[in-house]
């Protein structure tokens, strides 16, 4: 009873100075390391331009994704070595060293030249920083939860958690936020080519990168005014600490498939949930909707600061209902809604686009013998045949087609709205002759008035048009706060503390590093497969409904578990 009654009172108590000062340090490091981990992301047709200028423009975007998506593979890894070490060391130092390898890669890219300036050199150097981050993200989230989570009171838990889980958007809008004021003040030209940095560099893109040292000095420094986490500190004076974490948090069948239940019945949802709704939504829009940078990158800013806040009351209300019915229910909610909502999404964003998609009948026709399947994540197939080309160029131009069948030894070619066919004879020339064929038949020409443009932050404020985009963005970015919000919490709680650093952090890396990191670019290889632009929603959908049915059979609550045991 004496648990019950501290509980409640717990719950209703102000935050101790101590406790903010956890929270805020913890906080504060992690906003740093996700801005830095992002900046890449918000930047990626950039820096594809810049070191994979090789390769065609498609193309181009394609491994630029494939680097983003590096960082996401190796977190599982990170998570092993450095939740380990937390669990062996201790988690302040664990953190700190996170930091310290996360802020030096960072800036590393700032100052790695280009691949006209040095070959294929750049793009390796490029993928092994990229990998640098991974690794110390993988570690630095699980020690930042596991710190807060130690330090919290057990009824607001999942309220102080959530204070980490804005950091990952709040990095994300610093780097937004950082390079939209680039964009402005320097203009496009100077910020993506000629503006002279350092030893001959050019290019305004690399000053977010490079400014990453000052948030690393600042990081390093709150850091070491930390204390350790109490829990931490008495199980070592106890003597109770685990001597091999990992195979005492993955070797056991007991403590194993607890790793997979929270997994597939939370994480995997939670994750596809949040790369659909932060990032997907921002590649869709510049790639798919020919949304301009700047003005994308604005509107997905907007979306984070109105929905940011509802992290905590997410994270507040789970203390109360549980962890479980609240990720639950945001997966439910995402995919029964993302499909109706993206295509709310490109109604208002491009509606010459949207009424083409609907009423331009576009239609392959070729011997069926000579289509194959057109699926290509890593962007490394080389594709020959005639109906191949042709349905390759009309999705990586968002060309919405139809394949049909026609008999065999027909010649491949492309008949609009039942019109002349566009026989196929090289590739060259039907990519010539696609794009004004398309725009005559009804799809928008590259400066449509009616895609949607803003001049600036605040514009975006006052445009009917952008303020319908903001509210689409924002349910997304809702569904993210309800399923992210509760998350730290309900991992913490799952796992006993001398293996909770490590236990807890590798199925979160898992989950969100290889589920949903590697979101964007499997969801462009199926609507390239398939030539609807809408395709790729099925790969958040699927493992969103996955996670419910799993998470309902076999997650059982835990949010009043005692943490000390």
């Amino acid at each position: 009873m004496a648990n019950v009654a501290t509980a409640a009172d717990s719950r209703t108590k102000p935050m101790t100075p101590e406790e903010r000062k956890v929270i805020i340090a913890s906080s504060l490091g992690t906003v740093f390391e996700w801005y830095d981990f992002y900046l890449y992301g918000t930047l990626a047709a950039i820096i594809g331009k810049q070191f994979f200028s090789q390769f065609p423009p498609a193309t181009q975007a394609i491994f630029a994704l494939l680097t983003f998506a590096a960082g996401f593979l190796v977190r599982p890894f990170g998570a092993l070595v450095f939740g380990r070490l937390g669990d062996l060391v201790g988690r302040k130092y664990t953190f700190l060293l996170t930091i310290l390898i996360m802020g030096l890669s960072t800036f590393a890219v700032g100052l790695l030249p280009s691949y006209d300036q040095i070959g294929v050199i750049a793009p390796i150097i490029l993928v092994l920083l990229r990998m640098a981050q991974g690794l110390a993200l993988g570690g630095e989230y699980g020690g930042a939860v596991v710190y807060v989570a130690e330090h919290s009171p057990r009824n607001r838990r999942g309220f102080y958690t959530a204070w980490i889980q804005t950091t990952a958007t709040l990095g994300l809008l610093l780097s937004l936020f950082v390079i939209v004021t680039l964009r402005m003040n320097l203009g496009e030209e100077a910020f993506q080519t000629t503006q002279p940095i350092l030893f001959g560099l050019q290019g305004g893109w690399r000053i977010p990168f490079l400014l990453s040292i000052i948030l690393l000095i600042i990081s390093i420094y709150i850091r070491l005014q930390m204390h350790e986490s109490p829990l931490f500190k008495k199980m070592k004076e106890e003597g109770t600490q685990s001597k091999a974490p990992l195979s005492e948090a993955f070797g056991t069948w007991n403590n194993g498939k607890i790793v997979l239940i929270a997994l597939f019945g939370l994480v995997i949802g939670q994750a596809v949930v949040w790369y659909t709704g932060q990032f997907y939504a921002l590649f869709f829009l510049q790639t798919v909707l020919k949304v301009d940078l700047l003005t994308a990158n604005v509107l997905i800013a907007w979306a984070l600061i109105i929905a940011t806040p509802f992290f905590l009351v997410f994270g507040s209300l789970s203390d109360r209902i549980g962890r479980k019915p609240v990720i639950l229910a945001g997966c439910i909610l995402a995919a029964a809604t993302y499909f109706p909502l993206f295509s709310a999404l490109t109604t208002a964003a491009n509606p010459t686009y949207a009424n083409a998609i609907e009423t331009v009948k576009a239609e392959v026709s070729a011997d069926p013998a000579t289509c194959g399947s057109l699926f290509d994540p890593v962007g490394i197939r080389t594709f020959t045949t005639p109906c191949d080309v042709m349905r390759r160029t009309m999705s990586q131009q968002a060309f919405r087609y139809t394949q049909v069948s026609a008999p065999a030894g027909s010649p491949a070619q492309l008949i609009i709205n039942g019109g002349t066919p566009i026989v196929f004879t090289d590739a060259p020339a039907f990519s010539a002759a696609l794009g004004p064929a398309m725009v005559a038949a009804g799809y928008p020409a590259a400066n449509d008035p009616a895609k949607v443009k803003v001049d600036g932050f605040f514009a975006a404020l006052a445009n009917g048009q952008s303020l319908k985009i903001i509210a689409i963005l924002t349910v997304m970015v809702i569904y993210v706060t309800i399923v992210y919000g509760p998350i730290a919490a309900a991992l913490v709680e799952f796992f006993p503390t001398r293996i909770r650093y490590t236990a807890m952090s590798l199925p979160y890396h898992i989950g969100n590093g290889w589920f949903g990191g590697l979101l964007p670019a499997t969801s462009f290889a199926i609507v390239a497969s398939t030539g609807d632009i809408f395709a790729g929603l099925w790969y958040p959908v699927i493992f969103a409904l996955l996670t419910v049915v799993i998470g309902v059979l076999f997650v059982r609550e835990k949010r009043d578990v005692d943490l000390a045991n």
